[in-house]
């Protein structure tokens, strides 16, 4: 199962460092050009339609985040199961991993596509929206949902190409969406050429079209290839989500997902508490997610990479090689999101201005945040990489339990002790604190060793047996690189 024409790379085999940083930088390319994306457009609403148009796309963004989160644990799931079938050489059991996730996940999608239509003014209300912003971002909202199945649907493809060991495909394809999008956004805000002006309707719109075009040639690519979890003849069965295969993805799948919603409801809560501060420190918050954005590229590209690799050498039975995928993860991730917090801190007011122009005001409320919340971002990432380990093999409950705890008792808890004293300060402290106390409870679940017993639920036939052997090889909690 070498890297060649099929598109899969074997992840068992070979130096972890090399192996797993190759695997790693197409995802995080990928993930950076999405971002980079919706910076972009954020500057184009910004600049072109204003302050207010910028928090309506705050208020949007937060609410699409959580409907990626519906999805997220579904694909994560399936990734896992891929990646354990592949580790096997069990070419077969992979495509039926596939097909079920990707035929669930079609029909999950119009379902959420359809509600976050007729849902999304309550949402916005929910939020505290401005009321400034609150048309706007209706407007915005509607729009993408049109495109939700488009968008899901390619997320699920991808995460399952990665599961194979494919990072390159996703992203191809993810540089086809954002080019499209890029390309269209301005076009379609002020109405060049041919086209009417169509404020902020039409970034939406553009982000719209560049999801459909990219599923389109992903699907298309992947037959004209023939990439490994091609479905054909018999095999488009696969379509229909069997029971074996749902048992697993609702099992891991959901926990998995509201790990996601979890953090997209902690989300939710904060920014209805930042637009309680006013429009201002609303738009400076808009601004600032941007950035934090990228600081969570390299953890969860990392924690993705991570967490397929380790699910390949799982099915394989090669427990003596996770301690040093999870040390050489760490390693990366902290080198990675270091230096870039270095980089946004230094070069601040240049990365601010972007957004929000000249307004001065604006860029000093948004300073004041990233002071108090970037460097955090440092400790979320060794947390996702923890994270990812535990969940090749199965292992999603603590995680979500972790979560839960330090998303909300801790971060939600410490706001509002801590705001009467020092105002809305506690909002910004409130980051590090959480991210701090959630590396912590996950490093002593992740070295306390129990989750290396877990088995997923897929049909293994013998190999049960070998992996609940292999379980117990490696020492738990070493997760020094060695070698």
């Amino acid at each position: 199962m070498a890297a060649g024409k099929t598109g899969a790379k074997d992840l068992t085999q070979g130096p972890i460092a090399s192996t797993l940083m190759l695997f790693a930088m197409p995802t995080l390319a990928s993930n950076i050009l999405q971002s980079l994306n919706g910076s972009i457009n954020a500057i184009w609403v910004g600049r072109f339609l204003g302050p207010e148009a910028l928090a309506a796309t705050a208020n949007a963004n937060i609410i699409m985040f959580l409907m990626f989160s519906v999805v997220f644990g579904f694909g994560m799931a399936s990734t896992v199961m891929i990646g354990q079938a592949m580790g096997r050489r069990d070419i077969d059991a992979a495509r039926r991993a596939f097909g079920s996730a990707v035929g669930f996940c079609m029909g999950l999608a119009l379902v959420v596509s359809t509600l976050g239509w007729v849902g999304a003014p309550a949402l916005l209300r929910l939020l505290s929206t401005p009321v400034e912003a609150y048309a706007m971002a209706l407007v915005y909202l509607r729009v993408i949902f049109i495109a939700m199945p488009a968008t899901l649907l390619s997320v699920m493809i991808m995460m399952g190409l990665r599961g194979v060991g494919d990072a390159r495909t996703p992203l191809i394809f993810m540089i086809v969406s954002v080019a499209v999008d890029l390309i269209l956004n301005p076009v379609l805000i002020l109405g060049l050429g041919p086209f009417p002006a169509m404020g902020i309707a039409g970034s939406a719109t553009a982000t719209a079209v560049a999801g459909f075009v990219s599923l389109i040639g992903i699907i298309a690519y992947t037959y004209a290839k023939d990439l490994p979890l091609r479905l054909r003849g018999l095999e488009l069965a696969y379509l229909r989500p069997a029971a074996e295969q749902m048992r697993v993805l609702l099992g891991k799948g959901l926990p998995m997902g509201l790990q996601m919603i979890v953090m997209s409801a902690s989300g939710l809560v904060m920014i209805g508490l930042v637009n309680r501060e006013g429009l201002q420190v609303t738009a400076a918050y808009g601004a600032s997610q941007q950035l934090w954005t990228y600081l969570q590229m390299p953890a969860m590209a990392m924690g993705g990479a991570v967490s397929a690799m380790a699910a390949q050498n799982i099915g394989a039975g090669r427990w003596d090689r996770i301690s040093r995928i999870t040390g050489y993860g760490i390693g990366y991730q902290l080198l990675i999101t270091g230096t870039m917090v270095a980089v946004m801190l230094t070069f601040h007011e240049a990365l601010l201005g972007l957004f929000l122009g000249d307004n001065d005001a604006v860029i000093a409320e948004a300073w004041h945040m990233q002071l108090r919340v970037s460097w955090s971002f440092i400790a979320f990432g060794c947390t996702m990489i923890l994270f990812g380990v535990m969940r090749a093999n199965g292992v999603v409950i603590k995680p979500l339990i972790i979560l839960i705890f330090t998303l909300f008792a801790v971060r939600i808890g410490f706001y509002y002790l801590a705001y009467p004293r020092i105002g809305a300060d506690a909002l910004w402290f409130s980051f590090p604190a959480g991210s701090f106390v959630s590396l912590l409870l996950a490093y002593l679940v992740y070295a306390q060793g129990g989750w290396r017993k877990a088995k997923l639920l897929v049909p293994v036939h013998e190999e049960e047996c070998r992996e609940s052997v292999n379980s117990d090889a490696e020492p738990a909690g070493r997760i020094a690189p060695t070698g």
